[in-house]
């Protein structure tokens, strides 16, 4: 997600890149690094990219999609994208994008499909490490393999699936509309004519989780971004749907394993 700029309005761009497939173009580098600062809110129209590649970012939150499948990535938790697979993206103005370029050719994808990476203390040095300008060969040789040695699925993951069958859509459109939205799966039901059970059975199948645990994976994307936008936790408890800061943190911590205050930008 680098060049191919054009502007959409004052505040938003969304920028357009080849759909290229896996070692269609000579990546010589082993890894490259790339970071940068996005000054308005911008998209990624969708896209591939003919090398591996890491997003993480320094500051902010930003989002990946491939199909029907949402990433939310953070300074913590990043996203391994595999050589041609097509996906989209998204990030606030403010974010600083940190991604790592893997050469095709030159190293070995951890995973075939997209999957979350922590960005642990040793790793994120060694990604720092190789954007130092002036880095000696073998330091660089170093460092890389180091990476490459680290370098490990992650089993959490701030992941949504988005369901896209005629009853769950409403449902869906609603809540990542709007994630204060309390109605309940049992209120759904009666408000689509359906059983519980059916929503139930539906959300189990095309989102491989409950009702609830989807509602709460939504609201969590949802507060990330407000959260590191600097939004303070009250506001954004009340505006993900939650009737305390509290009950929110509790809630928060169970689906991303971290505290909000941690999303804040510092």
């Amino acid at each position: 997600m680098t060049k191919g700029t054009r502007a959409t309005s004052v505040t938003r761009e969304t920028r357009t890149l080849p759909a290229l497939a896996p070692g269609s173009v000579e990546t010589p580098f082993v890894i490259k690094d790339y970071g940068e600062v996005v000054t308005h809110d911008t998209l990624w129209d969708a896209h591939s990219h003919p090398f591996h590649e890491l997003l993480w970012n320094e500051r902010g939150a930003s989002t990946a999609v491939v199909g029907q499948r949402v990433w939310t990535i953070t300074p913590t938790l990043g996203l391994w994208m595999p050589a041609g697979t097509l996906h989209t993206g998204s990030a606030t103005a403010g974010t600083w994008l940190r991604a790592g370029f893997f050469g095709f050719r030159t190293t070995a994808s951890i995973s075939d499909i997209p999957v979350a990476v922590e960005i642990t203390p040793l790793l994120r040095l060694l990604l720092e490490r190789l954007g130092e300008p002036g880095l000696a060969a073998a330091s660089r040789a170093a460092t890389e393999t180091l990476v490459l040695d680290v370098l490990t699925p992650s089993p959490r993951e701030l992941l949504v699936r988005i369901p896209t069958s005629d009853l769950l859509r409403p449902i869906a459109d609603t809540v990542r509309e709007d994630p204060a939205d309390r109605r309940t799966l049992t209120e759904w039901a009666s408000a689509l004519g359906v059983s519980a059970r059916t929503v139930t059975r539906a959300f189990t199948a095309e989102t491989d989780t409950s009702f609830v645990r989807w509602v709460a994976a939504v609201r969590a994307q949802h507060a990330i971004g407000l959260l590191a936008r600097g939004w303070d936790v009250e506001s954004v408890a009340e505006q993900v749907g939650y009737r305390s800061a509290s009950a929110f943190g509790v809630a928060f911590r169970r689906t991303t394993g971290r505290t909000p205050g941690s999303f804040h930008p510092g």
